[in-house]
């Protein structure tokens, strides 16, 4: 299996860190024709602004969209943000709207806020309990019908499944943390 890592900005080198650790071979996306080499996408962290720019300068919102009715995607962080619908800065920020979460931007604080935590994901046959990086994180501030929560932080939503689609507020790449590439591309 192949899969894709949203590579215009933000932190894809440790996504493909992650994947290798899985034996899973990782592709950096730039370019629309580049999706069809994978069956599975991480939009990684990273700043949502200058993210939801680029994926419009390299014409890839249409093809984004047409690519996540077939094939899982993974975001973390800004990834997540742009999965979803946002509660504000809407005009500057055009999300995908993949997952139907609405979501605040930097809403744990700024960069000196950020910090480490354990959180305790709830999978359908087990629990595993896993270190989680929030760093200037999104909060979920709501959640539609047919979204799972997978973990809840202070009895917030922190990562959410739809379908075949994971969003997640922290970042799992910083503590190799395996648990949710494997959920949405190795099963």
């Amino acid at each position: 299996m192949k899969v894709g890592i949203l590579a215009l900005q933000g932190n894809y080198q440790q996504h493909s860190h992650v994947l290798s650790k899985l034996d899973i071979e990782a592709v950096l996306i730039r370019y629309p024709q580049q999706l069809d080499q994978v069956s599975g996408l991480i939009i990684p962290g990273g700043e949502s602004t200058t993210m939801s720019k680029l994926i419009d300068t390299n014409n890839l919102r249409r093809p984004l969209l047409f690519f996540a009715q077939q094939y899982p995607i993974l975001g973390t962080c800004a990834g997540l943000i742009m999965m979803g619908h946002l509660q504000q800065d809407d005009v500057r920020i055009k999300t995908l709207g993949l997952i139907d979460i609405n979501v605040t931007r930097n809403a744990y604080g700024r960069q000196l806020d950020s910090f480490v935590d354990t959180l305790t994901v709830d999978l359908k046959d087990r629990q595993e309990v896993i270190a989680a990086s929030f760093i200037r994180a999104p909060k979920i501030n709501k959640l539609g019908l047919g979204v799972e929560v997978l973990a809840s932080y202070n009895n917030e939503a922190v990562a959410v499944r739809q379908g075949k689609h994971i969003g997640l507020t922290f970042h799992p790449e910083q503590g190799d943390v395996t648990l949710f590439h494997q959920l949405a591309f190795a099963a």
